[in-house]
C-alpha cells in the first residue's frame, strides 16, 4: 500500500498507518519510533510524556522507543543504544518476510556511519517493519552484521502503554520469573505473586519472559496482550 508521509509542526517527518475498522499509527523516521497507536474507537492506546523534547538529537519519551545496541546502562555506550536518536530510512529492499496482504505497514532501516563507528566501532544494518492491523499492531526487527568480525549487543522495544489509574492495573504472566529491582541495586528476587499490582513506585527487570504476558486495566475494561517470537533469552522492564 502506498504510504502517507506528513511533516508535522515539530519539522519530524512520520509514516502515517491506517486500517478499514478506524485504527491508525504514526511512526517517526528520527528514531524509527512508533508514537501513536489509536483503536478503532480512536482511543489512544500508547502514553507519551508530556515534557517530551521533539527535537534531535534528543530521545523522545514515550511511544515504543527502539533500544539498540545496549539496553538501559548495560554497557559502556549511552543510555538504551543510540539508534532512537538517528534518523532513519525506508528500506526499499527490505529482508524476506510473509506478505503482509492488505495490512498497513512500513520498513525502516538504520545503518552504521562513520561517526558511530568512532563509538561503537561494529558495522551493522537495523530493519524494523511496522504493520498494523485490526486491534493489533507488529513490530519485526532484523539485525545484520555487515562487520568482518561477530559482535554482541543488546535490543529492546519499550512499550509505553496507556492505562488509567496505575493502582486499577494488574500484570498477568511474571508469576515465579526472576527478577532485578532497580530500587534495591539490582539486587535479584523471585517473583512470588500471581499478578502484578501496583501501590508504589516500581522499577524491575524480569528474566527469561514467556511468549505472552497480559496487561489489564479494570477501569477501562481494557487488556493488552504482549507476545514475542524469536527472543527466548528476552526479559521485560516493569515500571511505575
Amino acid at each position: 500500500m502506498p504510504l502517507n508521509m506528513v511533516h508535522d509542526a515539530d519539522g519530524l517527518p512520520r509514516i502515517l498507518l491506517t486500517d478499514p475498522t478506524g485504527s491508525s499509527a504514526e511512526v517517526l523516521l528520527y528514531g524509527g519510533q512508533v508514537v501513536s497507536w489509536k483503536n478503532e474507537r480512536r482511543e489512544e492506546l500508547l502514553f507519551m510524556s508530556s515534557k517530551a523534547i521533539w527535537k534531535p538529537p534528543k530521545a523522545i519519551g514515550g511511544g515504543i522507543p527502539v533500544c539498540f545496541q545496549q539496553f538501559g546502562n548495560l554497557g559502556s555506550l549511552e543510555r538504551h543504544g543510540f539508534a532512537r536518536n538517528k534518523l532513519w530510512s525506508l528500506d526499499n529492499d527490505p529482508s524476506p518476510l510473509p506478505p503482509t496482504n492488505n495490512q498497513s505497514s512500513v520498513d525502516l532501516i538504520l545503518k552504521s556511519t562513520e561517526e558511530d563507528l568512532k563509538t561503537w566501532p561494529k558495522s551493522f544494518e537495523l530493519r524494523l517493519r511496522i504493520t498494523l492491523s485490526a486491534s493489533k499492531l507488529t513490530l519485526i526487527s532484523r539485525v545484520r552484521n555487515t562487520d568482518n568480525r561477530p559482535f554482541s549487543f543488546t535490543f529492546a522495544l519499550r512499550n509505553y502503554l496507556s492505562v488509567s489509574d496505575i493502582s486499577e492495573v494488574r500484570v498477568e504472566g511474571l508469576e515465579t520469573l526472576d527478577y532485578l529491582d532497580n530500587l534495591m541495586h539490582r539486587e535479584r528476587f523471585t517473583e512470588q505473586a500471581d499478578a502484578i499490582t501496583f501501590d508504589g513506585e516500581v522499577d524491575r527487570v524480569y528474566l527469561s519472559t514467556p511468549s505472552k504476558i497480559a496487561i489489564i486495566d479494570h477501569e477501562k475494561k481494557r487488556t493488552f496482550v504482549l507476545r514475542k517470537d524469536g527472543m527466548p533469552d528476552a526479559g521485560s522492564k516493569m515500571f511505575s
